[in-house]
């Protein structure tokens, strides 16, 4: 069936939200049973119910899904695909377990390798994040309860937009406890052009929603991520035109690649 662009939007964001209450009744359990993937990485079954109604809802728009739990499809046929889903049904299941809520649901519609809409979801907060990069428009919004939609879509007084660059103060999105030495090195060549660099912590694709609406001004990312964890921050940023590079380069990152592995980026005005 063929979708308009507001209707595959407005689907995504269904989507994300009836992902979360799902991965939030597993959350309130007593117990959460975690597995080890082949990688090493946690599964629990709150990934999986995320993903299965994920999958419910966007297999109804014939556009293919590329999602962390499904089987990854060989890049000779994903070559040919002019657009797709990426989906990351539970980013942050380390939070996850531990508990402290800064996980969330992320969908992206890519199209050519880049991303053109991206929802966030954060079931605990019920803070929804969404970005349409075409009308270069990004929205923040808190759900109700119930987690219902309290204003409209795309309502004007839900759009988030970055912070104004400071000449004294340069806010850094970063892990106090997990600080590499590439991301350090970072943080010190702001130390030489900015009075104070502030270290802005937080879990999952939350990272890319502070910069978006302003509580941050950049986000060094100097470590492996996969493209299901960038897509739909990166398209939220660029949404409000915020830039997601590659490396030093001023190369977008792109998505349906050979190797779904990230190289390092900066998400920067």
């Amino acid at each position: 069936m063929e979708h308009n662009m507001t209707e595959l939007f407005e689907l995504s964001i269904k989507a994300a939200i009836e992902a979360g209450q799902k991965i939030l009744e597993i959350y309130d359990l007593p117990e959460i049973t975690v597995e080890k993937k082949s990688d090493h990485s946690p599964l629990t079954q709150a990934d999986v119910a995320a993903n299965t109604c994920i999958n419910n809802y966007l297999i109804q728009t014939d556009i293919p899904i590329i999602s962390e739990e499904n089987k990854q499809l060989d890049y000779k046929i994903r070559q040919k695909w002019d657009r797709c889903w990426i989906v990351d049904p539970l980013d942050g299941t380390k939070e996850f377990i531990k508990r402290n809520g800064e996980f969330t649901v992320n969908i992206a519609l890519c199209t050519k390798g880049c991303p053109i809409f991206g929802v966030i979801y954060a079931p605990v907060a019920r803070a929804l994040y969404y970005g349409d990069v075409e009308k270069g428009k990004a929205y923040k919004t808190v759900l109700d309860d119930g987690h219902a939609l309290t204003n409209g879509l795309f309502a004007d007084e839900d759009s988030i937009s970055p912070a104004k660059v400071a000449a004294d103060l340069v806010r850094v999105v970063g892990s106090r406890s997990h600080m590499n030495q590439e991301t350090q090195d970072f943080i010190t060549s702001l130390d030489k052009k900015y009075d104070r660099v502030e270290i802005v912590s937080k879990g999952s694709s939350l990272k890319f929603c502070l910069v978006a609406e302003g509580q941050a001004d950049v986000y060094p990312r100097f470590a492996p991520t996969m493209e299901w964890d960038t897509a739909a921050g990166q398209a939220i940023c660029n949404a409000v035109g915020l830039n997601v590079t590659v490396g030093d380069t001023s190369d977008e990152l792109t998505y349906n690649k050979e190797n779904l592995l990230n190289p390092f980026f900066l998400v920067s005005k």
